[in-house]
């Protein structure tokens, strides 16, 4: 027999479960990135271009022709740099990939950002601890990027050794969930 005590644990467990899945559904929609509100029920490029903070990302996204992509069905996982994280490549750098007979290159370097699926903070932990500490994601340009937790942060490093701290996690939208980082990730 189930004592009233327990039966109220119980129901009190539940409504707290229940108010933190909604406080969670809410906070998705209300996060602020670039002065900007990322709706969730809007795709990455309706929110990207929203940012004041992801203005270089946009133009690079648009250069390299990939509008259609990550407006389309997903899901996607974008790591996605600032404008401070492209202004810290080496002087001239963005210009020359913005440069048409670059759109190669340009290409590579963006979906190198990109995973297929939809990888949310909770699942790049589970796949950290799974992995004892490290999670290898396949990008969509099909090089690897590797997670990593330490100090209540999570750190991407690509292929170059270069590492991004991600500094605004779990920006949902209808076609995935953008992580801000703060350095642009390479491929080899």
């Amino acid at each position: 027999m189930v004592s009233i005590q327990t039966t109220r644990k119980i129901a009190s467990f539940s409504l707290a479960a229940v108010m933190a899945a909604v406080s969670c559904a809410s906070m998705a929609a209300d996060v602020m990135v670039g002065g900007a509100p990322m709706m969730a029920s809007k795709d990455i490029i309706d929110n990207a271009v929203n940012s004041k903070d992801h203005t270089t990302l946009v133009a690079a996204v648009k250069a390299a022709g990939l509008v259609d992509t990550l407006k389309g069905p997903g899901p996607f996982t974008v790591f996605a740099p600032t404008n401070a994280a492209f202004a810290a490549l080496p002087a001239g750098t963005v210009d020359t990939l913005l440069k048409p007979e670059n759109k190669g290159t340009l290409t590579t370097i963006l979906t190198y950002h990109v995973v297929a699926g939809k990888f949310d903070a909770a699942a790049i932990s589970k796949m950290i601890m799974d992995g004892h500490g490290m999670a290898t994601l396949k990008t969509v340009s099909g090089g690897t990027l590797t997670a990593k937790a330490g100090g209540g942060k999570v750190m991407v490093t690509d292929e170059k050794g270069g590492t991004a701290n991600v500094t605004i996690a779990d920006v949902y939208q209808s076609n995935g969930v953008i992580h801000v980082v703060d350095k642009v990730l390479l491929p080899k």
